[in-house]
């Protein structure tokens, strides 16, 4: 799964069918499918699953905690593995003072914010959609304000993590890594950037709650990463926007699988997620592997763009 930073405005997509062979779907069947099955009564809505995880997050003995963040603890120790070795020490030696590896785990707010709904703004591939948040606001005007502000949390993230290094502050890079990492596994899923983020346009609610949450549980010890090394990244800020186009061709596919594996079943039960982790989830762990290494990647780059200073 070697994969190499694509240059600006050419992308190595990932193709026309997902890493379990599965074909990739348009959106129209897509909406076919989804009509067909919402009339034979096998797709249901649950309300508990219907939006995105929201509010505070800690503490030792949640289950939902656990549930709910996996797959950020899982990122973060395997973009730690896949760091190059001037500074992987360093992170090794504090793993356990990273946020979401501590062994009271604490997690950040989570709220639309990190979404990007970019196909509300512009079909894909996303032609002429703006790199900066104010050029973004000044082409779409209030509709801007609606669609998250993933991208530009990144930005945010990777500037105080590049002047955490340059100050020295273990505490800060230690606690800014994990927060980037959070964001970055946000901008490798494919929910984070359309607007039927939950499948509500398809009568697929909860499907959120199904992929990012539910299904890393369902998976298990399956769930196992295999991230290419981090690397240096020559243009930190364009690259969010790769990864972005990366992931959002798998939308329709998990659309797809998701309606699949509820089809003959009586809910969303044991059996659903088995059928679910059969069908997505080689789809799960390849953006979860590109997104530890990209996670990593950002620490490496923001380090070296700091200067690569000694870090204890």
């Amino acid at each position: 799964m070697k994969r190499t930073e694509p240059a600006c405005g050419r992308l190595p997509w990932p193709g026309p069918r997902t890493p379990g062979g599965n074909r990739v779907l348009g959106r129209g069947t897509i909406a076919a499918l989804a009509a067909v099955l919402l009339v034979g009564g096998t797709i249901g809505a649950r309300p508990a699953d219907a939006q995105p995880p929201g509010g505070g997050r800690s503490g030792p003995d949640s289950d939902r905690l656990e549930l709910r963040e996996l797959a950020h603890r899982v990122v973060v120790r395997e973009a730690i593995d896949a760091l190059p070795k001037q500074i992987k020490k360093f992170y090794e030696n504090h793993r356990e003072e990273m946020p979401s590896q501590a062994l009271e785990p604490v997690f950040p707010e989570r709220g639309p914010d990190r979404r990007f709904l970019v196909d509300q703004l512009l079909p894909f591939p996303f032609e002429g959609l703006p790199r900066s948040e104010a050029a973004l606001k000044a082409k779409f005007g209030e509709e801007a304000e609606k669609v998250g502000r993933l991208p530009w949390l990144v930005y945010e993230s990777y500037d105080r993590l590049l002047e955490a290094y340059r100050a020295g502050d273990k505490t800060r890079i230690l606690g800014e890594s994990d927060f980037l990492a959070g964001l970055i596994v946000d901008l490798n899923s494919p929910l984070s950037l359309t607007r039927n983020f939950d499948g509500q346009e398809t009568g697929q609610h909860g499907l959120w709650l199904r992929l990012t949450e539910r299904l890393p549980q369902a998976m298990g010890k399956d769930l196992k990463l295999d991230a290419d090394a981090a690397n240096f990244l020559d243009h930190p800020r364009e690259y969010v926007f790769s990864i972005m186009l990366e992931s959002y061709v798998w939308v329709d596919n998990i659309l797809y699988l998701d309606a699949l594996a509820r089809r003959g079943k009586q809910g969303y039960d044991e059996f659903f997620f088995d059928d679910f982790a059969r069908r997505a989830g080689p789809i799960l762990r390849e953006r979860l592997s590109h997104a530890a290494e990209d996670a990593g990647s950002y620490w490496y780059t923001a380090w070296t763009a700091a200067g690569r200073p000694d870090l204890e």
